[in-house]
């Protein structure tokens, strides 16, 4: 079988047609059967219960037993699920594009961060890597594929070594085809990612290390939209004639977008009087480097050499860009943990330092230059959580974090930074609040390129920013009532001195407040063999300063699930919609990799309705569907983002295969 897999693996990586590579997987299908150990008796001795997957956040609870591997068909079509943010997003209507997140979430994250996270939906965090407990090597495999070029491909492979170590290591790509301006096809987006990762635990069970290393490669052209005729002007508020795809014209055709990323990250715990006192630490570095290029020809200028879709006169160099930004830091964590079944505690302290360094090209050929003075920082967190909790019923949970007063050496002071969140649970039943005050990013706080430039001591574009405070306070209701399940949350949203990118795409500041009213439902039935999951989210601002939102966001599924052919397979064939209420939508800048406010298009209402069909053999899963079905029923295409059309109607299949020996 170790022979197998390596030539599968190695057939993957040379393949340059998806399709051919699909009907050799498809053709593979039946070995699956001969991936589990059995005993002369034919007994499966090794298979999805024998094989746990931990992650840190367990590790600091004390939590060791590891989580059940997910062999569910639930998400295995959804596209959201394929990358390592699954929350609604508002994108470019492409794999591999820029995307944020479409709904708002509080945030928490303090101190110094860059402010590029525009591709942060395909990069996979340190924190959050699976690490395993296997009784046998734990191999998985995944592959989709679109009509439309849509690729997503990882392997990952993990063993023990002896009672105490796993090691591993996984692979993944995700890819993409142009959809504007090609001939055929074309490769677009790519992203690659290599992970190495490694577990190990004492012998008396005292001592527990996670470890992990991991690099990525993210490179993207950047189109600039869909550049419309003058016919198409004259109904730019709401264009409903920019859907050829692949005849449609482009605003930059040489422009490219690099975000490469490196984290290394040890967690260790030693336990000290039992699962009462536990100390722990963990070291962090990572890595961000951010690079955009455009060489500037006639088409993307005017008649008298203007510019067309940047400001018409760069401010570095008049023949093309060429900037960059890396983020350098260290972080160490230090603290103390403890869990019994009623209470949990955590508190910690933690140092992050780190290095800014932009650098822009002047002049030809170019000559590399600083942008802006290098910055260093160095800054000290302390936080905790406290939880107490009496069976099922009664659960209460205070967390938080404080960055005290930051002294520069010039020796003023940055105001301090903090979040605390405390929930109170009464059976189905919970109530939070959550408030917050943090920084701007740096790259909102200044920001120097060939196209846009701000900072502190700017004179047109000053960004003396205060710190943005949010209080949340949100109720929720979670009740299973026989074979159906409700959950509801209302939060009302207050939000203080918000930083957003305005109409120019440069960072503003609200002087006054800002509230939001947020509502969310989601309702799951079972009959019989029938399910239905539905869950819609609307929120109410009064205006549309500062920050933007659909009205509702919803998605529906239904579907039939049983075991087919004596029940040899396991199968799923439903219908799936997502709806989108219409909203004046973020533009994107891709110099500065942000989406910024505008005024001039509207992303109207519009479904998106899927059919997909799913089945489970034994280690083996895999789905056909077909996407955007109701494609010219109405309209014949949607907008993800202004002057960004969506992908077209296209049929989407993918495997996923795990192997347990």
């Amino acid at each position: 079988m170790s022979d197998l897999l390596l030539l599968l693996s190695l057939r993957l990586f040379r393949a340059r047609r998806a399709f051919l590579l699909g009907g050799l997987l498809l053709l593979l299908l039946p070995l699956s059967v001969r991936a589990q150990i059995v005993d002369d008796s034919t007994k499966v001795l090794y298979g999805a219960k024998t094989t746990r997957v931990l992650y840190e956040s367990d590790i600091l609870r004390e939590q060791y037993e590891g989580r059940v591997i997910d062999t569910t068909l639930t998400y295995l079509h959804q596209q959201r699920n394929w990358f390592h943010d699954s929350t609604f997003q508002q994108d470019l209507g492409n794999v591999g594009t820029a995307s944020r997140r479409l709904l708002w979430q509080t945030n928490t994250r303090l101190g110094a961060r860059l402010g590029r996270t525009v591709f942060d939906k395909y990069t996979r965090d340190a924190a959050d890597v699976p690490f395993y407990d296997t009784k046998s090597p734990y191999t998985f495999f995944r592959y989709d594929q679109s009509s439309a070029g849509e690729q997503v491909f990882e392997l990952s492979y993990s063993r023990s070594i002896g009672k105490r170590a796993n090691v591993g290591f996984a692979y993944e790509r995700f890819a993409s085809n142009k959809i504007f301006n090609t001939n055929g096809r074309e490769n677009f987006a790519e992203h690659n990612n290599l992970l190495f990762f490694t577990r190990y635990q004492s012998t008396n069970d005292r001592y527990h290390a996670l470890f992990s290393v991991s690099t990525s490669r993210h490179i993207v052209p950047e189109q600039g939209g869909i550049r419309p005729s003058a016919l198409d002007v004259a109904d730019e508020l709401y264009p409903k004639n920019l859907f050829d795809y692949g005849k449609e014209n482009i605003w930059l055709p040489r422009a490219l977008n690099r975000d490469d990323r490196d984290q290394v990250r040890l967690t260790h715990t030693y336990r000290l009087l039992g699962r009462g006192l536990t100390v722990y630490h963990t070291a962090d570095w990572r890595r961000q480097q951010n690079k955009f290029t455009d060489t500037f020809t006639a088409a993307v200028r005017d008649g008298q050499g203007n510019l067309l879709f940047y400001p018409p006169l760069p401010l570095q160099s008049n023949e093309g860009t060429d900037d960059r930004a890396e983020l350098r830091q260290l972080e160490n964590t230090l603290g103390l943990l403890g869990r019994t079944p009623a209470v949990e505690y955590r508190v910690y302290g933690r140092y992050r330092n780190g290095t800014l360094v932009t650098r822009t090209r002047r002049g030809v050929p170019g000559v590399e230059v600083p942008a802006l003075p290098d910055y260093s920082f160095g800054q000290l967190f302390v936080g905790g959580t406290a939880a107490f909790r009496y069976r099922q019923l009664v659960g209460v949970e205070v967390a938080g974090e404080l960055k005290p007063l930051d002294v520069k050496p010039d020796f003023t002071s940055q105001k301090a930074e903090y979040w605390l969140r405390g929930t109170a649970r009464l059976g189905p039943l919970s109530g939070e609040l959550l408030t917050s005050s943090y920084a701007p990013t740096l790259t909102q706080q200044q920001f120097s390129g060939n196209h846009y430039v701000w900072g502190p001591d700017n004179a047109f574009y000053p960004t003396d920013f205060r710190n943005t405070s949010v209080e949340q306070l949100t109720g929720r209701l979670d009740q299973q009532v026989g074979t159906q399940r409700f959950e509801l949350a209302a939060s009302v949203v207050n939000i203080r001195n918000l930083v957003y990118y305005a109409q120019d795409a440069r960072p503003r500041q609200l002087d006054d407040a800002k509230r939001l009213l947020i509502g969310t439902l989601r309702h799951r039935l079972q009959f019989g063999h029938i399910f239905t999951d539905n869950q819609a989210t609307y929120t109410y601002s009064a205006d549309e300063r500062g920050v933007r939102f659909p009205k509702l966001v919803s998605n529906s599924k239904v579907y039939y699930q049983s075991y087919i052919f004596k029940k040899a397979l396991f199968s799923q064939v439903g219908v799936e919609m997502y709806y989108q209420s219409k909203f004046r939508g973020y533009a994107y800048s891709p110099s500065t990799q942000q989406f910024y406010l505008q005024d001039h298009f509207t992303i109207r209402n519009y479904p998106l309705v899927d059919v997909y069909f799913s089945a489970d053999i034994k280690t083996v899963s895999l789905f056909l569907k077909m996407a955007y079905v109701n494609q010219f029923l109405p309209e014949n295409g949607y907008f993800a983002t202004p002057y960004y059309s969506g992908l077209p109607r296209r049929f989407q299949f993918g495997i996923r295969w795990q192997f347990f020996d």
